[in-house]
Order: C-alpha cells, then sequence, then structure tokens
C-alpha cells in the first residue's frame, strides 16, 4: 500500500493529528478534514446553509427550520442567503430569527457542511461551492432534465404536462439545472389546475424530497447519476409578449393553458373592433363546434384599454 516505510510514517503521523483535532474540538469539529476523516461525523445533523428568495424556497425553509428545532437529527444549524430587496424568504428568516447573509456572502471554509439552494436565481461560482464538503444541493420543480431554466413550472402548464415532479441535484457552476440527480419523485398534473396552484404543491413536495434527501446524503451522492441529454428541453422567463393572443393560429386548448399559466402574473390581451383589450377570466370552457370549421371562445373581460388611454367598465361583457 505504502511505497516505503518513511511515507507510511508520515501518513501516521498526519492521520494522528488530524484525529487529535477532532478530540479537542468535540463532536461538531469546525476543521473540514477532521469532519471528512471521522467516518461518524459524516452523517447528520447538518451546518446548512440556505440560499432562497420567493414564497416556493419558503416552503423547504420552512421544513428545515422545524427540523432544527425539533432536533430531529437532521439540521443542527441553519443559516438564510438572500437578496436585499424584501422577499418571502427575507422575511421569513427574521420572523425565525435565523442569520441572514447578504449576496455574496463571506463565509468561512468549513463552517458548513451542505448548501441548499431553492429558486434563487443566481449562478453560484465555483469557489463558493468548493466550500461545502458535501455540495450544493438545489430543488427543482420538474423530473429533470425536462424544463431546464427558470420557469419550468409555467411551461409544464403551458405545454399541457400531465406528469412532473421534483428533482434534488447537485449544483455544478457555469450552468443552471445540469448537476447530478440525487433525488426525484413524481407528480400527477391536476386536470385544470393553475401554475400557482401546480407550484404550491411542489413548494410542499419538494420540501419533503430535501428533508428525505438530506438524512440519507452520503448514500445518495454516492449513487448519483448523470443528466443526459435526451428529453432535455428548456424553460425560459415568461415574456410579457406571449400573452398577446393571435386567434387565427392558436386553438381554444392552448389559449386556455396559457390563460392558466400565466393568466395571475400577466393578463392576456387581445384587440376587439379596434379597441385593446385585457381578458382576465373565463366565464366558460372554449370548445369547437361539430363542423370544425370555427372555435368558440367565452371569455370575461372587466376592463378595456382603448388607444386612447385605460378606461374601466363598471359590469364585465362577454367575448367570445
Amino acid at each position: 500500500m505504502w511505497r516505503n516505510s518513511r511515507t507510511a510514517a508520515a501518513s501516521v503521523k498526519t492521520l494522528k493529528k488530524s484525529l487529535l483535532c477532532c478530540t479537542r474540538i468535540g463532536r461538531r469539529p469546525r476543521v473540514h478534514m477532521c469532519r471528512l476523516l471521522s467516518s461518524s461525523a459524516a452523517r447528520p445533523p447538518w451546518r446548512l446553509l440556505f440560499f432562497g428568495t420567493d414564497q416556493f424556497a419558503v416552503e423547504s425553509l420552512k421544513l428545515l427550520s422545524v427540523s432544527r428545532s425539533s432536533g430531529d437529527g437532521v439540521v443542527e444549524n441553519l443559516e438564510v442567503v438572500t437578496h436585499s430587496s424584501d422577499v418571502p424568504v427575507k422575511r421569513f428568516a427574521q420572523q425565525k430569527q435565523l442569520p441572514l447573509h447578504g449576496w455574496p456572502p463571506d463565509i468561512v471554509d468549513g463552517h458548513f457542511d451542505v448548501g441548499v439552494v431553492v429558486s434563487f436565481g443566481c449562478l453560484l461560482p465555483e469557489r463558493l461551492i468548493s466550500k461545502f464538503p458535501y455540495g450544493i444541493l438545489n430543488v427543482h420543480p420538474s423530473l429533470l432534465p425536462r424544463w431546464r431554466g427558470p420557469a419550468p413550472i409555467l411551461h409544464t402548464i403551458l405545454h399541457g404536462d400531465t406528469v412532473t415532479g421534483v428533482t434534488i441535484i447537485q449544483i455544478r457552476p457555469h450552468r443552471f439545472d445540469v448537476g447530478p440527480i440525487l433525488n426525484q419523485e413524481l407528480h400527477q398534473v391536476p386536470e385544470n389546475c393553475t401554475a400557482d396552484e401546480l407550484g404550491a404543491a411542489l413548494a410542499t413536495k419538494g420540501a419533503r424530497l430535501l428533508l428525505h434527501t438530506l438524512t440519507s446524503l452520503p448514500e445518495r451522492l454516492t449513487h448519483k447519476r448523470e443528466q443526459g441529454q435526451a428529453g432535455a428541453t428548456q424553460a425560459p422567463k415568461i415574456r410579457t409578449s406571449m400573452s398577446w393572443l393571435v386567434w387565427e393560429e392558436q386553438t381554444c386548448e392552448q389559449i386556455e393553458r396559457l390563460y392558466r399559466a400565466i393568466g395571475s402574473r400577466i393578463p392576456l390581451r387581445t384587440t376587439w373592433m379596434g379597441t385593446t383589450v385585457k381578458l382576465l377570466d373565463f366565464s366558460g370552457r372554449c370548445h369547437i363546434s361539430l363542423s370544425g370549421s370555427h372555435q368558440n371562445y367565452w371569455m370575461e373581460l372587466d376592463e378595456i384599454f382603448p388607444r386612447g388611454g385605460p378606461w374601466a367598465r363598471e359590469e364585465p361583457i362577454t367575448f367570445w
């Protein structure tokens, strides 16, 4: 095993120093090498740094906070990185009195075991990722490699997927959503659900899957699998221009999916008798006539914006 007796002696000496370091510091050492050399230390509870911003991320942070408070042996220490603006993750961290860091964080080597990123929106540089002995995990609301990118839930609805899920990956620098898969769980997309409804369900499922992954993280890392390119699709941000309806080019089903995907964020718009109108709700299901020669739409409007400027109607009108 050893090339010569001098090499063996030096290795044993280094190992003894490392183990002595662990003994002096205690059960939760702050020195990287000590923690990695001790087989019993390579297990939870973890010292964890969380990166997140929106309500989807809050669900995972909430469950991690409960784990830390309950002493269930998964999370020992929990701190949070978020943006300076007043975002849901920041408000939750302040409410629970969790230590807060700005972006980018200034953290010391050996202070954390693992990081968790949920809906953060910033690429983490390699020099930051390398500070975590067990890497940084990401909760992604799709069955990767399908729907890589910032808007997977919206594209799931927009394209009529009947099955989606959540994926836990280990992040890599330079590109979003391409890291190896540690865990994955399927989720049936309910009929006629909106992006907001699906997002809430996947946030809860993702938080539970994250905690389950952390309980057996060393084993998950050992058996991680790389993402293939087969079935990979992109989920770019939704653009305001996508809210314009083109009646001659879109089917009833496409318009209904578009409404369920982005309607709560960006009202659908079209022109009617030379007037720009916002379509704020459906008053019925769209359908195709028996002859198939034309399509009928029922949509309810409560705002109309003519070219001269916005004005509101007191009563909704039906546009079909």
